[in-house]
């Protein structure tokens, strides 16, 4: 018998501008799916999530988030906001906008710590033989995983959660109908992939 080699689970960050509705949306949606299946927990190994600005670092999900989740039997999801930094980047695998600003915002910190390690190699003249490229997160939109685990080719050309925090309830309920759908696709994606490695 050959003997096969498990693919490493991976690492997620769910990233919008607050970090208080549809990134945590995302995470307790993802976190939910992940937990109550033995075949999509195997694929992933952290979850968590961030916001592109420190509006609110420290501060509880809105309350219209979690009374969305917890309409939606997801009861055990708690979170602190906390901004996106440059260790995210190195830490997960993948890192998720939630729309295209904040896709953009999460691209240019990203080619940014690129350059700084280019730039940083260069001046110490570091000479080896095999790949020193540290790991840098694959940024995308959430809603680039498109449900049949097919993923947009154009990075941010799906669709987008728009924010609901000055609306009404409705836009978060949106916001997890969206968080399910995408999600969903993202684990036939990250599944299919696996399986090819």
């Amino acid at each position: 018998m050959a003997n096969e080699r498990t693919p490493a689970p991976v690492s997620v960050l769910f990233v919008c501008l607050g970090n208080i509705c549809r990134s945590t949306m995302a995470e307790g949606v993802f976190h939910s799916l992940c937990s109550s299946s033995q075949q999509y927990g195997a694929l992933i190994d952290e979850i968590d999530s961030a916001g592109t600005g420190a509006y609110h670092t420290g501060d509880s999900p809105d309350y219209r988030t979690m009374a969305t989740l917890k309409q939606h039997n997801i009861t055990n999801y708690n979170h602190a906001a906390r901004k996106v930094n440059k260790d995210d980047f190195r830490r997960f695998d993948y890192i998720l906008a939630m729309d295209e600003y904040n896709l953009k915002d999460l691209l240019r910190l990203r080619d940014n710590i690129i350059s700084q390690s280019a730039r940083t190699k260069a001046h110490t003249n570091t000479i080896s033989t095999e790949c020193t490229t540290p790991k840098i997160a694959e940024v995308r939109l959430f809603g680039d995983f498109n449900p049949d685990g097919t993923v947009n080719k154009k990075v941010g050309g799906g669709q987008e959660i728009e924010d609901p925090y000055y609306g009404g309830i409705n836009g978060f309920e949106i916001a997890y109908e969206q968080a399910m759908k995408f999600s969903k696709g993202f684990l036939v994606y990250l599944e299919r992939k696996q399986q090819q490695s």
